[in-house]
């Protein structure tokens, strides 16, 4: 089955809209993991406008111990000391620029894969899962397992754009498969394109969604439409 993490930066953003600690994030990651998302995805960003740095090291221990842990961002220096000493379960790799509104863009495995093979060799030796963020091209899963990322997370936002464009996808992960890499997935998932996705990836790790599921708990509330996500993952 394809595991489900929930990306909670969504809630860490209303949290910092009033500057105090409603709605608070600890309550609320700890109800995603009652109510069964798999996993917990952190996005802390350089200005730290919703998930901030000392959020991770202050719900790390509750995650880790329940269920898997997955952190975001560019490999910066301030991002590898914190994950370093955190150690999530794996960490995901985005070449995100500072000022960026969302992650909208994937790592040219080629041209950066001295940069990211030295990353990613600090993230083994640390015992850390490293996943690649891409785009779903078949030369740049080719370049990911050059550097030797455990996983690609595919960036999603193509096939959401045009709900059948997922020939790529396909490809990608079989090849991904070939080259003994996982497959994650993510961005702009929801619960209308999530189950055409699942039906026709053929080697699907993980998705990791945010602010289509969050969005949506606003009608359904949080356990039914994580409920929903778990039903189609099924």
């Amino acid at each position: 089955m394809t595991k489900l993490s929930v990306n909670v930066n969504k809630i860490a953003t209303l949290r910092n809209a009033r500057g105090n600690n409603i709605p608070n994030l600890e309550m609320v990651t700890k109800s995603i993991i009652d109510f069964g998302a798999d996993g917990i995805t952190m996005h802390p960003r350089p200005d730290e406008r919703h998930i901030k740095y000392q959020d991770v090291f202050d719900l790390a221990s509750i995650i880790k111990e329940k269920v898997e842990f997955n952190i975001e961002g560019f490999p910066s220096d301030r991002f590898m000391s914190m994950v370093l000493e955190v150690k999530p379960h794996q960490v995901t790799l985005v070449p995100d620029k500072e000022d960026v509104l969302t992650s909208l863009n994937g790592w040219d495995t080629i041209k950066h894969k001295i940069f990211l093979k030295d990353i990613i060799k600090d993230l083994q030796n640390s015992g850390i899962r490293s996943s690649v963020f891409i785009h779903p091209e078949i030369e740049m899963v080719e370049g990911a397992s050059f550097v030797n990322a455990d996983r690609i997370e595919l960036f999603t936002g193509l096939y959401a754009d045009s709900k059948n464009s997922i020939a790529n996808y396909v490809e990608c992960s079989k090849q991904a498969n070939l080259m003994s890499m996982g497959v994650n997935a993510g961005h702009d998932l929801d619960s209308e394109n999530l189950d055409f996705f699942i039906k026709n990836m053929p080697f699907l790790d993980e998705v990791s969604i945010g602010h289509g599921l969050i969005s949506e708990s606003l009608f359904l509330g949080l356990e039914n439409t994580i409920n929903v996500y778990k039903s189609i993952l099924q």
